[in-house]
């Protein structure tokens, strides 16, 4: 009896495990923006970016709070949190998605693999579309580096620009993550 008890463990639990294998997360990603005028650079820097991504359906997710983001200028800071992005409110960015180009197969062997990443960027309470290129590098080890770069226009997100600081700020951003993946 005990036998076909352990048997039925081994076998409800058999699937589940394999299903955890092909998840991948991190808590600790890197999402950097850039902006370039005449006038100035700003360039602020997330290391405390979390997120999940499940290779057998593609599905990406990731949990940024804003307040994470670091600037070279604290006085930067305070304004992209306080005047710009009022962080207050909107405490996170969210990106949920899914990510083609590379099967879970893929992954038990070194590689570097081109991918697409496609879904909904919400920024400032307002949801958008975002289609960009990106790369996945597997390591021997099974960890996975992912990276990819796009552009995001303020205004999309009512992300509100006072005309006397127009010309500091790109009218678009650029955005570049960085996430390095381990197995869940």
């Amino acid at each position: 009896m005990n036998t076909a008890k352990n048997l039925l463990f081994v076998a409800l639990a058999l699937p589940l495990s394999l299903i955890a294998q092909d998840r991948y997360g991190t808590r600790n990603g890197h999402i950097a923006f850039f902006s370039e005028t005449s006038m100035e650079n700003i360039e602020g820097n997330n290391h405390k970016v979390s997120s999940v991504w499940d290779a057998t359906s593609g599905a990406i997710q990731f949990a940024v709070l804003i307040k994470a983001f670091e600037f070279e200028k604290a006085l930067m800071q305070e304004h992209f949190n306080e005047n710009y992005m009022e962080s207050n409110t909107f405490p996170k960015a969210e990106f949920k998605g899914k990510v083609t180009g590379i099967t879970a197969d893929q992954l038990k062997k070194p590689g570097t693999y081109e991918v697409a990443v496609e879904g909904d960027l919400t920024i400032h309470g307002v949801t958008k579309p975002v289609k960009t290129k990106g790369t996945m590098v597997v390591a021997a080890d099974g960890t996975v580096k992912a990276s990819c770069d796009f552009n995001v226009k303020p205004e999309d997100h009512g992300i509100k620009v006072p005309g006397m600081v127009r010309q500091n700020i790109a009218e678009q951003i650029l955005v570049k993550v960085r996430m390095d993946y381990a197995r869940l």
